[in-house]
């Protein structure tokens, strides 16, 4: 617990000084003032965050963790929990959907192992990381112990740091994990006050029988297990899961050395809400990539206060809708280097 106090201790709010230095440069190129709106307010944010007057297009990676998920025995997800495994072994081969985007985007694809449910042994490219061979059933107990749910989230922080060291300077995350709309939707249920019904989708296509059981289930589980609302910890422990953890993990680290984290989908976001709670100030450096078409991703975003980038009725997770918005956030920072001021290209400006 003293690596998560320490990492919250060193998050410090965004200072003003640097959102008006970004703002006078920005009003001062060869463009009707505020005329490329959100680009700008990014592109503001950035330089805050980075406290930098010229913040370089970053190094970038997507940290995929992968974990499985006991409650997929309940019959809540439309395929079956091996998928995990083998997924983890299509991102390693670069053949997923993160991995496309992310070449698009010029970001790494970083493959963590924190609860998958297979012993991979000396697997290539894969960093390990195993805290849990799966959570376990929610809808029977709690899915973690109190110190395993605080191992994944250090595995995040401490990931965090090991890859700033390294030159990376905006994260994005991703998750993998057969049945992770369940906990994720149990998560928003109880941190937002929301009835489960109003917070769980169809995750993988789930026929509306299936709907109708995995909505049970949620609420079974949170019966069963009474997670404490306003203690974090206690939520992710009790029906969280490995991977939304080290989420939340990623999260306080980048916010903790003044680094952006772009956060993607439901999943993603239950995990950004555990790490919100830990710290609020978490947020300022949180860019939300997008809005899930899972229905409780929007009550999450609310909770926090954050306005996604994007909506594309996007729900693969993985990280590939923050991939996009890396894209958005590198034309933003590329809009606010290069662009020419009135005075350099001798345009007139409005006055």
């Amino acid at each position: 617990m003293e690596n998560i106090r320490n990492s919250c201790e060193q998050i410090r709010p965004l200072k003003k000084e640097y959102f008006e230095l970004a703002q006078k440069r920005l009003d001062i190129l060869t463009k009707p003032q505020g005329s490329l709106g959100q680009l700008e307010h990014f592109a503001a944010r950035l330089v805050a965050i980075y406290e930098e007057a010229m913040p370089e297009i970053p190094k970038k990676a997507v940290f995929v963790f992968a974990g499985d998920h006991g409650v997929a025995e309940e019959g809540v997800s439309a395929f079956p929990p091996e998928v995990t495994q083998q997924m983890v072994f299509n991102f390693l081969r670069g053949g997923a959907g993160i991995n496309v985007l992310a070449r698009h985007a010029g970001a790494d694809v970083l493959v963590i192992d924190v609860g998958v449910n297979h012993d991979f042994k000396d697997c290539p490219g894969l960093i390990n990381k195993k805290v849990v061979y799966g959570t376990k059933n929610i809808a029977k107990e709690p899915a973690m112990t109190r110190d395993e749910a605080i191992k994944c989230i250090n595995t995040g922080i401490d990931l965090a740091r090991e890859y700033a060291k390294q030159g990376y300077k905006m994260f994005a995350t991703g998750e993998m994990g057969i049945a992770n709309t369940t906990p994720s939707s149990a998560m928003a249920s109880v941190i937002t006050g929301t009835p489960a019904k109003e917070v769980t989708g169809r995750g993988t296509g789930i026929e509306y029988a299936q709907l109708i059981k995995k909505i049970d289930v949620i609420e079974r589980s949170i019966a069963i297990n009474a997670p404490d609302k306003n203690d974090p910890l206690d939520v992710l422990a009790k029906i969280g899961g490995a991977e939304i953890g080290a989420i939340a993990g990623l999260c306080l680290g980048a916010a903790e050395l003044g680094l952006p984290v772009v956060i993607d989908g439901f999943i993603s976001t239950a995990g950004a809400v555990i790490a919100y709670g830990l710290n609020n100030a978490v947020k300022e450096y949180m860019f939300a990539a997008h809005r899930s078409h899972e229905i409780g991703h929007k009550a999450l975003l609310a909770h926090m206060g954050l306005t996604p980038m994007l909506e594309l009725d996007m729900r693969l997770g993985e990280g590939t809708g923050a991939a996009i918005a890396m894209t958005i956030l590198d034309a933003s920072l590329k809009i606010y280097r290069e662009m020419a001021t009135f005075h350099d290209a001798g345009v007139s400006d409005k006055s």
